[in-house]
């Protein structure tokens, strides 16, 4: 049990004892209102956490509607706690980071998107060591909670290995987006395995249609895409400390075990029958556009595979539930030990100068009200076990919760734990390469021998 649900929960909720900065009508959702939020755990945080008089600066990649989300989460906080909290966020987050690091003038919490980076600032002594309370709530409260943990945790200035991040918000990439209407009149199930992921995308061959959309196309950032699917292989043909040794460097990336992950890949990216154009068509669409062909009259492909962001590019006015629908990207049944791995991505929130004002923030993004008062408005996931699922605002947000918590392996995004000359680089522009027509074993050597330079 967490130390937040050891915190006393007796006592009525009590506006003006929170701390008099914010009236009912500041907050999204009343305190002590709506019985599904666990306002009694906010209670207990405010009885604990007296911040008055304290300032709080916080930085983060969230703009737009994303930052109008966090900050209603931070009112919550200022409420509870007294403290004030200015949030930047937005574009350039992590150049404001780096630069703030060096000038000694960092945020006091930095949300950093990127364990690859929050790795480096912890070996050279940037961020704080947030200690055993905080890990306990992402290894007991969170699903596949030790690989949460794993994640989070990087060897410090003296190479001692120490938590140095609280997972907040995250995204699911392990789905495949379909239309529950195109399944229904075609007689099509959802497939539970790889195996039948496999037999639906032949019958569909077998009658006339095309299985699938894929795009590669993203401008500067072109073939990311294709990194998810071989990362969505890799943990489907392989174990997942396979994965870890792949993302590190311990496993070279023309290993027999990734060019097999890449061709696992190429099995439909390079099929004229199974992917709508063809290769061509993957390697010129756009993967802001790929998702289209789902709702033509008749349908261009039946399946789309890509993350829980990837709603926002659908057409205007569809309901989710009934227009568009996901399911767990399979794994196979052969290899049904190994559970249910996902691959996803998260945002890191991390202390980069210490005080009692940002140990507090951090203790109440650990708390279930601050992922509810997000996942009850818009565009949020977690894989707090703790929170009222009952809060997600449509059917397919809560499927992809129930997705997320029923992983027994969370591995995040390869690409985005690997050096940026290879996550960013070589791994993007090979996959083009590799779905243009040049080898798994050509293009693997290639991007081996750059990450060889590296070392």
């Amino acid at each position: 049990m967490s130390i937040f649900r050891k915190a006393v929960l007796g006592a009525p909720l009590c506006l003006a004892l929170l701390s008099g900065l914010a009236a009912a009508h500041d907050l999204v959702f009343p305190p002590g209102e709506d019985a599904r939020f666990h306002w009694a755990a906010y209670e207990a945080f405010a009885a604990t956490h007296d911040l008055r008089g304290q300032h709080l600066s916080v930085d983060g990649p969230w703009g737009g509607i994303d930052k109008q989300m966090f900050e209603s989460v931070i009112a919550y906080f200022e409420a509870a706690t007294g403290a004030e909290v200015a949030y930047a966020g937005g574009d350039g987050f992590e150049q404001r980071l780096l630069v703030g690091v060096e000038a000694g003038a960092p945020p006091d919490v930095a949300i950093i998107p990127q364990p690859g980076l929050a790795a480096e600032l912890a070996r050279r002594g940037h961020l704080a060591p947030l200690g055993a309370a905080i890990g306990a709530v992402m290894r007991d409260d969170y699903a596949a909670g030790q690989s949460w943990l794993d994640i989070a945790t990087f060897a410090g200035p003296d190479g001692a290995p120490a938590l140095y991040g609280l997972f907040y918000r995250v995204d699911l990439k392990s789905l495949v987006w379909y239309v529950p209407g195109n399944f229904t009149d075609a007689g099509y199930a959802v497939p539970r395995t790889f195996e039948e992921l496999q037999a639906l995308s032949d019958r569909i061959v077998d009658e006339g249609g095309t299985p699938w959309c894929i795009g590669l196309g993203s401008g500067p950032a072109t073939g990311w895409p294709a990194t998810d699917w071989v990362e969505e292989m890799m943990l489907r043909l392989h174990p997942p400390q396979d994965y870890d040794r792949w993302t590190r460097g311990a496993l070279p990336f023309d290993d027999p075990k990734v060019i097999a992950a890449i061709e696992g890949f190429g099995t439909i990216a390079r099929s004229a029958e199974q992917v709508v154009g063809g290769p061509e068509g993957v390697a010129a669409t756009d993967f802001r556009d790929s998702p289209r062909g789902l709702f033509t009259l008749p349908p261009r492909c039946y399946m789309h595979r890509q993350a829980s962001f990837i709603p926002s590019f659908f057409p205007a006015g569809l309901k989710p539930g009934r227009d568009f629908d996901a399911f767990y990207f399979p794994a196979f049944s052969a290899f049904s030990g190994r559970g249910q791995p996902v691959l996803g991505s998260g945002t890191l929130a991390t202390i980069t100068r210490d005080s009692p004002a940002a140990r507090g923030f951090l203790d109440f993004l650990a708390t279930p009200i601050a992922h509810e008062i997000w996942m009850a408005q818009s565009g949020f996931l977690t894989p707090h076990r703790g929170v009222n699922h009952d809060l997600y605002g449509d059917p397919v947000q809560e499927r992809l919760s129930e997705i997320l918590l029923g992983a027994t392996t969370f591995r995040f995004d390869g690409s985005d734990l690997m050096p940026g000359a290879i996550g960013a680089g070589a791994f993007w522009t090979g996959m083009i390469d590799y779905v243009g027509g040049a080898s798994a074993k050509v293009v693997a050597a290639r991007i081996r021998q750059v990450w060889d330079t590296l070392e």
